[in-house]
């Protein structure tokens, strides 16, 4: 029977997917417990002649494809595959797949939770207390009645809009291709990048990372921003060229940003971004609650059961989308 590497610590102990995969047959293995599947060169010896893995945020670049000769799925938990070399699955007919709409709402939940604690001072005045410093009572903007801009309004972009009614928010939003009946029933006013930053004093990032997208907030767009704002991302940090994150947080015109995502991660020991106070940060675990979890990973298994038995999970696929006669069984 096939057998399925689940290459993500997180992935690896029992849950739906387990049964839902051992049920269909599939032989589930799992790396050594001191191996580091975030190096490619580990996942390289360890794919050998598995004909499929969930994984999470694993490089499967061309070498690791390349290492994989029976290799016919590659399924990611979670929405965001910048990880995975496409085109190298492409040549292969390797199909990708994503588990859309399962961590939406979580996601959504945390982008608000960093606006609200960066609204009120947090991390600086946490570290206050722990470090025993002089306490410092500087009176902050209330987030009633400010601007929250968001950037991309897909699943997530979307779920994070229904939340902010009841806070009294202006709501802005930037979406090449928006759903103009969502917009208008929650009251969001469609604008350009450019306007989204220049009026916002909070903007959260919900979009993919592209060739157009990549490093899109750079010195010239944060320079746009409102004295005193603060930027949110949990969307992928290519988006945000980190140098001059940081120059904006120091010298302005940004107040704070909340980080759940960054260039490198885990990021280097002396990461400049690290040292500043009025940086939130998280080890990108927005998309992660136990409805998320449990739904992604049920999600990923169920997609592979689908395919290897011959159905075509056309919403899940990122790629192969032209072909009509795939089979798991023909490499």
């Amino acid at each position: 029977m096939p057998a399925v590497l689940i290459t993500h610590p997180r992935l690896i102990p029992d849950g739906p997917h387990h049964a839902i995969l051992q049920a269909a047959g599939f032989t589930i293995r799992v790396p050594p417990a001191d191996a580091d599947t975030s190096r490619d060169d580990v996942l390289a010896d360890l794919v050998g002649d598995a004909q499929a893995v969930i994984a999470g945020l694993e490089p499967y670049n061309r070498r690791v494809i390349e290492a994989a000769p029976e290799m016919r799925v590659i399924a990611r938990c979670g929405v965001g595959y910048d990880t995975v070399d496409v085109p190298a699955c492409d040549e292969r007919g390797i199909a990708v797949t994503i588990t859309p709409g399962t961590n939406h709402h979580s996601v959504a939940e945390h982008a608000l939770a960093m606006m609200l604690a960066l609204s009120r001072g947090f991390p600086r005045r946490d570290m206050i207390v722990r470090e025993n410093r002089d306490w410092h009572k500087k009176p902050l903007p209330r987030f009633a009645g400010s601007t929250v801009g968001i950037v991309g309004l897909g699943r997530i972009g979307k779920a994070l809009a229904t939340r902010l009614p009841g806070l009294q928010v202006t709501t802005l939003a930037y979406e090449p291709f928006p759903d103009q009946e969502f917009v208008s029933r929650h009251g969001i006013e469609l604008t350009s990048l450019d306007d989204v930053f220049r009026r916002s004093d909070f903007v959260s990032l919900h979009l993919p990372v592209t060739t157009e997208t990549q490093g899109l907030i750079n010195a010239e767009r944060l320079a746009t921003m409102k004295s005193g704002s603060v930027l949110i991302n949990t969307a992928r940090g290519a988006l945000v060229v980190e140098q001059d994150l940081r120059s904006a947080l120091i010298e302005g015109p940004l107040a704070a940003a909340g980080l759940d995502v960054l260039n490198q991660e885990p990021p280097p020991h002396g990461h400049p971004l690290l040292q500043l106070e009025n940086v939130l940060f998280s080890p990108h675990s927005a998309g992660v609650d136990q409805q998320s979890h449990h739904d992604s990973c049920a999600l990923a298994g169920q997609v592979l059961v689908d395919l290897y038995q011959g159905r075509w999970p056309e919403a899940c696929l990122v790629n192969l989308k032209h072909i009509s006669d795939w089979n798991w069984a023909v490499s």
